[in-house]
Parts: C-alpha cells; sequence; structure tokens
C-alpha cells in the first residue's frame, strides 16, 4: 500500500490540526473582543474562526466513515445553504414585504422607506442586468470593462455591511457586569413633543431594570443620566420628558442627572461623560449607556470617539421595525468611516479605469 494511511486516518489527522488552528483563532476573537467590542475588526476576526469552525466540522463529521450520518449532515448543510441562496434572491420581495407593513404601522418618512427604496434599487439592477445580458456586443469594449467592473465596488460594500451586522449581533451578548455607578439612557425624538415614544421608554425601562436587577445582586442602587437635548419641535428637553417618565415609574428623583444640551449621539456621551466626572469626583466609574438593541453598537463607537469607557445594554424593538433601523445604522457607520472606503473604492475604481485602458489600447492595436 506504499504506506499510505487510510482516508479516515488522514481526515482525524487534519480535523486535529484544524482543531488546533480554529482554538487559536476563538481565542484571538475572544481576546479582541472581550478586551474592546467597540471594533470593526471583531467581526472579520469572528467570521474567519467560524470559517475555520464550520471547516473542521465538515471534516470530522467526514472522518467517522458513517455514510447515513455524513449524508444526513450533508443535506441539512445543503437545506441551509439552499435557504439563504433563496433568501438572497428573493431579498427585494422580502424588502418590499417588510415595506408595506413599516407603512401600515409607522410614519411615511424617509427613515422608515429605507427598505422599499433598498427593494426598487435591487429591482431596477436585476432589469439592467437582465436587459444588458444578451447585448454586450452592442457597447465598446471598454465600456463593458467598466459593467464588468462595477460589481466589486457592490461587493465590498456587501461585504463592509456583513461585518457590521455581525458586529451588530455580537455587542448583544457582550457581558453586561451589574457593578455600575451610572446609566446613560440615549434621547430620541418625543410625540407631540412632549411625550416619550414607546421607543424611547424602552430604553428606559431596560435601564430601570438594570439597576434593580443590580440592587437584587448586592450593589448600590446608580444614577441615571438621561440625555437628550431640545428639538426645535419640542416643548421640553427629551431629557426631562425622559427624567418624568422615569419617576412616573417609581425612580428616585434624586438618582437623577439630566444631560439637556446634545444634539446627537456624540455629544451624548461627550455631555454625559462630563456630567458623571463632576459628579462622580472620582476618575474611574462604571458606566452603561441604554439605547434600542439595533443602535447600540454605533453608539460605543461614538463612546469610544468621545474617550468615554462604556458599553451598552440594548432595549427591544419590534421586529419589523429593525430591518429599516439596521439600514439607517449602517448607513451611518459607513459614513463614520468614509475615508477609508473612499480609499479602497478609489482604488477599485482605478483598477477598473487601468483595465479600460489596456482595452481600449489593445483595440486600438488589433485594428
Amino acid at each position: 500500500m506504499n504506506g499510505a494511511l487510510p482516508y479516515t486516518e488522514v481526515s482525524k489527522a487534519a480535523s486535529t490540526y484544524l482543531g488546533i488552528v480554529t482554538l487559536v483563532l476563538f481565542g484571538i476573537f475572544l481576546y479582541l473582543w472581550l478586551t474592546e467590542p467597540r471594533r470593526l475588526i471583531n467581526g472579520i476576526t469572528f467570521t474567519i474562526f467560524f470559517i475555520s469552525f464550520l471547516t473542521e466540522l465538515a471534516v470530522l463529521i467526514f472522518s467517522t466513515g458513517n455514510s447515513l450520518f455524513i449524508i444526513i449532515m450533508g443535506t441539512l448543510f445543503l437545506i441551509i445553504l439552499g435557504i439563504i441562496a433563496v433568501t438572497m434572491i428573493f431579498l427585494w420581495a422580502l424588502l418590499l414585504w417588510n415595506a408595506i407593513i413599516v407603512w401600515k404601522r409607522e410614519s411615511h418618512t424617509l427613515s422608515n422607506m429605507l427598505t422599499l427604496l433598498l427593494a426598487i434599487f435591487l429591482i431596477v439592477l436585476w432589469a439592467i442586468n437582465l436587459f444588458m445580458a444578451d447585448r454586450a456586443n452592442l457597447f465598446p469594449n471598454w465600456f463593458n470593462v467598466i459593467l464588468g467592473g462595477l460589481p466589486t465596488i457592490g461587493v465590498y460594500i456587501a461585504l463592509c455591511s456583513y461585518n457590521f451586522m455581525a458586529n451588530v449581533f455580537l455587542y448583544q451578548f457582550f457581558p453586561r457586569r451589574y457593578k455600575a455607578n451610572y446609566l446613560i439612557v440615549l434621547g430620541a425624538g418625543l410625540i407631540n413633543g412632549d411625550k416619550v415614544s414607546r421607543l424611547l421608554g424602552n430604553r428606559i425601562d431596560a435601564a430601570i431594570k438594570f439597576a434593580n436587577k443590580q440592587v437584587k445582586k448586592g450593589r448600590p442602587m446608580p444614577k441615571i443620566v438621561f440625555s437628550g437635548g431640545q428639538g426645535p419641535d419640542e416643548k421640553l428637553s427629551e431629557a426631562r420628558a425622559m427624567a418624568d417618565y422615569a419617576i412616573e415609574k417609581g425612580w428616585d428623583p434624586d438618582l437623577v442627572i439630566l444631560e439637556d444640551k446634545s444634539r446627537n449621539t456624540l455629544q451624548n456621551m461627550q455631555f454625559s461623560k462630563a456630567l458623571i466626572q463632576e459628579d462622580y469626583g472620582q476618575e474611574n466609574p462604571y458606566i452603561k449607556f441604554f439605547s434600542n438593541n439595533y443602535h447600540i453598537f454605533r453608539a460605543g463607537l461614538y463612546a469610544k470617539a468621545a474617550g468615554l469607557a462604556a458599553n451598552g445594554v440594548g432595549a427591544p424593538t419590534k421586529f419589523y421595525f429593525l430591518p429599516n433601523a439596521l439600514i439607517r445604522e449602517f448607513v451611518a457607520v459607513f459614513l463614520m468611516h468614509k475615508k477609508r472606503h473612499i480609499i479602497v473604492i478609489g482604488l477599485i475604481v482605478l483598477m477598473i479605469l487601468l483595465m479600460m485602458g489596456v482595452t481600449i489600447y489593445t483595440d486600438i492595436v488589433a485594428k
């Protein structure tokens, strides 16, 4: 047999080495994530680990040599891939369905129509691709090079959106550690200029629930910083409205701090940090901030930018509301790092232009 190892032994050896690699990758991800969860690189390290884990699992399944088990697991894998493929193919339909639900249940603002706009964009893109499929010979070669290169930009944006979603998902599971000195509740628009919305109320309720659970664990009751200024169409500051809501729920007014000057999330963090430092009188208080689950990762990025050592706890959001909210959050995070993206997209465009130039030169020489 020329000293060759049986297939199952080779598979087991490969599984062992892959297992070691997977453990190392998991250790790297876990260290980076627990050290600082407010980094986009965490999504990348998690994805690399997860791909390694799936590869190891596949090798492990084949190394069993059990045909029935391999067929069952292979079928499950193909079913999962099929569900993902069908979801991506009919994404436009799912987005339209969500847009209809949001249209019926929410206000008709631009921010609530993002799934509709994305669905229309995907339909138009599909129609253009269908129209161009058999008409490539109608256009000069250099133009076809441009059309062939543009999807690369789309792939890059899709990868960025996946990485963002991975980070949003991971951030929901970051350890909460009930030992906070201060809780920051981030403001949102008021209904009729003076009433806390259900979305905002969920944030306040989550903070109160956290505080009560912390006390049950034998630790002191934290103070709550209600952070939000007064908009031009609001009768009072968001901070004041939130505090009134919490006090009506039984929260101690002596444990309330109002931050009523901020106009955006970055200012929420900056101004709240200044008030906490003034109130605490020590260098390193333990702080948690509260927002809706779709928003806490971006809020964490702003907290990091403000030099605030705090991580977030997400309040629940209605499921149908999430697609629009997550699209909005992705766009905001994408623009936060616009210099990086401009460089990458610029390099892609440069490569397309170089390929176009080569094509034009080749066509001229051929003539």
